[in-house]
């Protein structure tokens, strides 16, 4: 119960991953605005203006907020149940081809390796793409050079990676190593990545629209100025830190929404997809040290 408590104090003073960094110098600039307002009282000029607290009713900017943040938070969950089923797909995908594509030599065994590891490659490439990172030494060692160095110059390398994996599909069945019920099925659940891919891709290329950003900022803008003539009556000198605080709690709520709006990239808050990639290949790399009932039963 003890170390839930010292966690929880932790935590609440965490900076990492916090918006604190992003929001500091507006948050000064709010509070230091407050204390110049403080200082024209002090020396009775006219800046107390309560009625100016019914321009923007805090109830309407309340609302925007939420509505702000909550659209946010439904990319940032479409984008991980995205990867939570392509980390799905993949892992039934490699079990399939483990499982249900026969073995005639040695080769069809290194075959069904390399292309359990291009479906590794393919989260990858995804990764890459929607961080528009070019292709890199990541996906160097899960295939061919000459593979790597055509993924290169493809626009959309994660397609491309489908297609080998397809077209190995294809083979295995013209070869007669896979059935057509098993090809069915495995091909969906390659048509499934793809959607995922697509899926990605559409959160990506759908930003929030820019009227409402540039709308919602300038009345967070325009609430913040126009508190310190609202309180500093009430408050005097504890305007400035006052405005401060009201302003990191506005601030923050708009700014919790621009980081979790895109999902894909390095923030503290984003999704952690390179641990992901890394699980999906540590959960292929262990499946290629089982020996499937069928080939066992051959040996």
């Amino acid at each position: 119960m003890k170390s839930e408590k010292v966690r929880w104090f932790r935590v609440a003073l965490q900076i990492r991953g916090s918006v604190i960094p992003g929001i500091f110098n507006r948050v000064l600039y709010c509070g230091l605005f407050g204390v110049f307002i403080s200082l024209l009282h002090y020396f009775k000029l006219p800046v107390s203006q309560p009625i100016l607290g019914s321009v923007i009713p805090s109830i309407v900017l309340g609302l925007l907020l939420v509505f702000r943040t909550n659209t946010a938070y439904d990319r940032f969950w479409e984008g991980r149940k995205c990867w939570g089923s392509l980390i799905n797909n993949v892992r039934n995908l490699a079990r399939q081809i483990w499982i249900n594509i026969e073995e005639n030599a040695v080769e069809d065994k290194q075959q069904k390796i390399l292309n359990m590891r291009l479906l590794v490659a393919f989260a990858i490439a995804a990764k890459l793409h929607l961080r528009n990172e070019a292709v890199n030494r990541e996906l160097e060692e899960l295939m061919s050079f000459s593979k790597y160095f055509k993924l290169k110059t493809m626009d959309n390398p994660p397609l491309e990676v489908a297609f080998w994996i397809g077209n190995y599909f294809q083979q295995q069945y013209k070869r007669e190593l896979l059935t057509i019920q098993h090809l069915v099925v495995m091909q969906d659940l390659l048509n499934k990545m793809v959607n995922d891919l697509g899926g990605c891709e559409r959160i990506l290329k759908t930003p929030i629209p820019l009227a409402y950003a540039i709308h919602l900022k300038q009345l967070l803008l325009i609430y913040c100025l126009l508190l310190p003539f609202q309180l500093v009556s009430t408050l005097g000198w504890w305007t400035g830190a006052i405005v401060g605080l009201i302003s990191f709690t506005l601030l923050g709520i708009e700014e919790i929404g621009i980081e979790i709006e895109n999902p894909f990239g390095y923030d503290a808050n984003d999704l952690p997809l390179d641990a992901i990639c890394n699980t999906m290949l540590r959960n292929i790399e262990d499946l290629t040290t089982l020996t499937p009932i069928s080939n066992y039963n051959q040996n």
